[in-house]
């Protein structure tokens, strides 16, 4: 009987940003900003055979190359409710929405995005 492995690697990325949840019934209805921490988790079953890239299911600056877009244009140092288009950006939300762009992209192996809003609470977004 052969075993299957699985390797999961994730990158983390952080950005500054504010918004506003409108419909909730507390002070985070206001507008107020968070330092955010992100990871991109990426799940494969092979590794690189041979190159530069021998040994890994993918190179961590692969990964950096498809977040860096998506950091600098839609998130750090931007109010979310506008270039997110999210009406109520909350973790959830944003977690999701990055989900959608990497895999959009075409970011191989994606399997889940998680969003730190402070740090005790974070939210994951995967389609497993």
């Amino acid at each position: 009987m052969s075993s299957v492995h699985q390797w999961i690697i994730y990158k983390e990325f952080r950005f500054e940003a504010a918004h506003r949840l409108p419909h909730h019934d507390g002070k985070c209805r206001r507008l107020h900003g968070h330092s955010w921490v992100g990871r991109v988790y990426v799940k494969g079953d092979r590794l690189i055979p041979q190159g530069p890239k021998q040994g890994m299911i993918q190179d961590f600056g692969d990964l950096k190359a498809y977040l860096k877009p998506l950091v600098e244009e839609f998130l750090d140092h931007h109010y979310l409710n506008e270039t997110t288009g999210l009406e109520s950006p909350t973790s959830e939300a944003i977690a999701q929405w990055v989900y959608e762009r990497l895999e959009a992209a075409g970011l191989p192996g994606l399997h889940a995005v998680e969003i730190h809003e402070t740090c005790t609470s974070a939210a994951r977004f995967s389609r497993d």
